[in-house]
């Protein structure tokens, strides 16, 4: 697969270097820790396709997972306990509505999307583990079911690359692709939002939804002069996802100022909404180096798990 050609407008994620992405992995492993890894059997009791043991039912256990054999020949109501399933899944949930074609620093916020979602999907697709992705925001929404191995990461490249994949309803808001992704994760897994939550703020339900089942970890990307704007002069100011213009005066003290409280009050609404949920929260700036501040991120300690 062709990556696109790196021009000044779209100068992409930048070095992804190994050193890094093996720190990266290691953050996501510790995180992961009480999900399951892909190359040896789990230690972890739960729901699985493999028998583990039939015990003496206890108070708390899963009625659901009565053994009624057992029960009727015994006189003593026993339960199934199956060893967890060995493959862990991760879901990529990413944002690509026009909103992330912003950049005035670095980079664009498409640009460190995309260098999240190549390093999530390094992790991923590692021993057997297995990545789906879910697009949203540009009309033609992609969803990849998740697959092993280089097929995953093919499956990640079709989706950055804009091709078609797998036919679906298309999710045209982040509320409607966290909808959509609780509906397709059947399996316990990783979901990975990476977006900038920039619109509407509906998608609390679906989120908590969501958390209510998976590890979710939102990777929110950030521009700087979407927090502040820089004095000079009279701007013209467009919003990308419903194209409107506003006429704005940035040499007044006082509108700068209200600018940047009124940033941070929206953005401060959406980590409580985010912690809310129980799911870990990462922001990364199109200023910098992301990979070592998504790293940084991960290492600190938050969310319910």
């Amino acid at each position: 697969m062709r990556r696109a050609v790196v021009t000044p407008e779209r100068p992409g994620p930048g070095p992804l270097p190994d050193a890094l992405l093996r720190a990266l992995e290691l953050r996501v492993a510790r995180r992961m820790e009480g999900l399951l890894a892909g190359d040896h059997r789990s230690a972890i009791l739960g729901v699985g396709s493999e028998l583990q043991q039939v015990r003496p039912y206890e108070v708390g256990d899963d009625v659901r997972q009565i053994d009624w054999n057992v029960t009727a020949r015994t006189n003593e109501v026993h339960v199934r306990v199956h060893i967890a399933e060995r493959v862990l899944v991760t879901w990529l949930v990413l944002d690509v509505s026009p909103s992330m074609a912003f950049g005035t620093a670095d980079r664009r916020k498409a640009d460190v999307a995309e260098g999240v979602a190549l390093a999530v999907a390094h992790i991923a697709s590692r021993r057997g583990n297995r990545l789906g992705v879910v697009s949203f925001g540009d009309g033609a929404t992609r969803t990849i079911p998740p697959r092993q191995g280089r097929a995953g990461m093919l499956g990640l490249l079709l989706a950055l690359q804009g091709l078609p994949a797998q036919p679906a309803a298309p999710p045209a808001s982040l509320s409607d692709a966290l909808a959509w992704t609780a509906g397709v994760a059947r399996q316990r897994a990783v979901v990975v939002v990476v977006s900038d939550f920039r619109g509407a703020h509906d998608w609390r339900k679906p989120l908590l939804q969501l958390a209510g089942r998976h590890e979710v970890i939102a990777v929110e990307i950030r521009d700087p002069r979407e927090q502040e704007l820089p004095n000079v002069g009279e701007l013209w100011l467009v919003d990308p996802e419903t194209s409107r213009l506003v006429r704005v005066d940035t040499a007044s003290a006082r509108l700068r100022e209200r600018f940047a409280s009124a940033a941070a009050d929206e953005r401060g609404a959406v980590a409580k909404t985010l912690a809310g949920a129980g799911a870990r929260h990462a922001v990364l700036s199109t200023e910098g180096d992301w990979l070592r501040a998504l790293a940084a991120s991960l290492r600190r300690r938050g969310g319910r798990r």
